[in-house]
């Protein structure tokens, strides 16, 4: 029988460190918990929690983390506990204010928007749709904009966040027993495994330029982009303010461009305001072009670029997309799980060290793609519906 919202126990609000500790120290004992934040980030780098919501067998609790000296170590304990499962619906955000606040990640995770995924429930399905799928229960969605750190709480506000913990419950023992019963909690596991990596959360600053796509192969452009991308990186953190902030991506880039010497070319650029070029972070930033301009030929950046594997069939990369849509259905499991679109590229182009074609995937898609790409396999339209057929040396379907 599906829980009705007045099944749940009623919110409570936690204002204090002993509240905070009472609880946390409770569900530390219970098999899994679900979490959820409230939190805003719209002018500062790192996000402002405003609220963790936790719920047990007979508790739902609403934290206040911005009450003031309340202490949020037991929460952090709690994270830690290995025996209790972490149940989130798309965790990542969650988990980065959380490895920020505590300098580690939460242990024995469960993100059901992943795991909805795995079970064929469609890509990256919002939470609200999945409680519906799941539950049939409707979330009414109407604070989603909320101010949450504005205080004090509305009851439709305590409401509305401990909804998103509540139901949550239900949708996790769901699927939890779906994956079970079909053999598919391997898979979920598999791709839950990014989540318990500092790493997803924690780039390189010297990586970032790569998200930049700068249209050049031209390395020593490259190398000064790198290097002002990591300033940029380090300035944001340091000054807790978004990065496009301090200095927005086209500017970036034109900067990398045309490498500015001084201030008055700096002050030209796009974006750059003549405050900010005479001030500190202008004279941090010519002092990285420099960095960058000097830099050994050896130490430049190789432009990234997918001419080294030259170019696939593009009729074969469509039809391993039709076969990937077909063994996704066949499957009931999200396409965008089992490949890339830069994953058929490299499949069309003969290569093996490919995502697609390893763990589960190799099950679900890869073995049919590695025979799809060697001629062995035909696909055809049989009823409506998209079939492989074996094919025979002479080049003929195997049962013609």
């Amino acid at each position: 029988m599906r829980p009705k919202a007045s099944d749940f126990p009623s919110p409570v609000i936690v204002t204090s460190s002993e509240e905070v500790a009472r609880l946390c120290n409770k569900l530390k004992q219970e098999p899994f918990v679900t979490i959820d934040t409230e939190f805003v980030r719209e002018k500062t780098y790192w996000p402002e929690l405003c609220l963790v919501q936790l719920a047990g067998a007979e508790d739902v609790a609403v934290i206040d983390t911005l009450a003031p000296g309340i202490d949020l170590a037991p929460l952090g304990e709690l994270l830690d506990e290995p025996g209790c499962i972490k149940v989130f619906h798309a965790a990542r955000q969650d988990l980065e204010i959380f490895l920020h606040i505590f300098d580690r990640l939460p242990q024995s995770l469960f993100d059901t928007q992943v795991a909805a995924m795995v079970a064929g429930f469609g890509d990256q399905v919002g939470y609200d749709s999945l409680v519906g799928a799941i539950t049939g229960n409707a979330i009414d969605k109407a604070h989603r904009f909320s101010d949450w750190s504005a205080r004090p709480l509305t009851k439709a506000q305590i409401a509305y966040a401990a909804a998103d913990v509540t139901h949550l419950r239900t949708v996790y023992l769901a699927l939890r027993k779906q994956l079970e019963d079909e053999g598919r909690l391997r898979w979920a596991d598999a791709e839950q495994a990014v989540l318990t990596s500092e790493e997803t959360f924690r780039p390189d600053p010297r990586r970032l330029w790569e998200k930049l796509k700068a249209r050049t192969n031209n390395r020593r452009m490259l190398g000064i982009l790198r290097e002002i991308a990591a300033w940029r990186e380090k300035e944001a953190q340091n000054a807790d303010i978004p990065r496009q902030r301090v200095i927005r991506d086209e500017s970036l880039l034109e900067i990398a461009a045309i490498k500015p010497e001084n201030v008055e070319t700096l002050a030209r650029v796009r974006g750059v305001t003549r405050g900010f070029a005479e001030g500190r972070m202008g004279q941090g930033l010519l002092e990285v072009v420099r960095v960058g301009e000097n830099l050994p030929e050896s130490e430049l950046p190789k432009p990234p670029s997918k001419s080294d594997r030259g170019r696939p069939s593009a009729a074969l990369v469509a039809l391993l997309r039709v076969l990937q849509t077909a063994k996704c259905e066949m499957h009931k499991v999200a396409p965008r799980l089992v490949a890339s679109s830069e994953d058929l590229d490299r499949i069309a182009l003969g290569e093996t060290d490919v995502g697609a074609l390893k763990g589960w995937r190799r099950e679900v898609f890869g073995l049919d793609a590695l025979a799809l790409v060697r001629g062995e396999i035909a696909l055809a339209v049989v009823k409506g519906c998209v079939e492989l057929q074996r094919v025979a040396p002479d080049g003929e379907p195997a049962d013609a």
